[in-house]
């Protein structure tokens, strides 16, 4: 019924997301396979309890519920409407999801976990981050895991002022990639937001979301900032993992 959210109608708009992130990401699923061969390949027990940072509608989360059947996963985010078509989606016994802002210092309090983490997982979203608050991140990061726990985040990444053309060739090749795989003819991000603030059914989350975030990043960290931060927090190993052009997964590993 129009106005009402029902689980099928938010599936409807995680699909049309994970459209709208491939303009942008034409390898996004290879980059969620790797992910889940990580944590499968790493993980130390069968039943992992995963945070998922800057969870947004729950993507990520999903392919790893599916890959890793007795894990749970608690995402957090700071978007009410991404976290509303999360929990329509994905909510139940192996999933929940906490409203937190990660660039503040007490969001890793508010997940009230109960026990340690075995990972921390992200997916684009961390790059919003400035350098200061992601070193703060990861330090907590660090400080919750056991020894063997893991740090893994896929995103856009670069060399920052050390490697520039290296960092517009990165650029150039994944551009290359998304006329190939025809993913450069999708929906972008401001299409589907606007598309989601017509929406009738999406009405009250976008009331809650009250016109959005204004993400400033003035000070942007270079995948050399991750692994310095990573190591510096006590992180016994961290490097880079997988890429395609500007597309990374870096690890790191108690």
């Amino acid at each position: 019924m129009a106005g009402e959210l029902d689980a099928a109608r938010a599936q409807y708009w995680v699909d049309r997301w994970d459209r709208q992130q491939e303009f942008y990401m034409p390898d996004r699923e290879q980059r969620f396979e790797v992910i889940g061969d990580i944590l499968a390949e790493l993980l130390g027990r069968a039943d992992p309890l995963i945070v998922d940072l800057g969870v947004g509608p729950g993507t990520l989360s999903a392919r790893l519920l599916n890959r890793l059947p007795h894990a749970r996963i608690v995402g957090v985010d700071a978007d009410p409407l991404l976290l509303g078509l999360a929990d329509a989606t994905l909510g139940g016994d192996r999933f929940r999801t906490v409203k937190a802002d990660l660039r503040e210092p007490n969001w890793f309090d508010t997940l009230k976990l109960d026990r340690a983490p075995d990972a921390f997982v992200s997916t684009t979203a961390l790059h919003w981050m400035n350098r200061e608050p992601l070193r703060a991140l990861i330090e907590t990061c660090a400080a919750a895991l056991p020894t063997g726990g893991l740090f893994l985040d896929g995103d856009h990444l670069y060399e920052g002022v050390h490697a520039p053309r290296l960092d517009a060739l990165a650029k150039a090749l994944t551009a290359h990639r998304a006329r190939r795989t025809a993913t450069a003819a999708n929906e972008d991000w401001a299409a589907w937001w606007d598309a989601v603030d017509r929406a009738p059914e999406l009405a009250e989350l976008v009331r809650l979301r009250a016109g959005g975030f204004e993400h400033k990043v003035h000070d942007r960290p270079s995948v050399r900032d991750y692994l310095a931060f990573a190591t510096a927090a006590g992180f016994a190993e961290a490097g880079t993992v997988w890429q395609y052009g500007d597309d990374r997964i870096v690890v790191a590993i108690r």
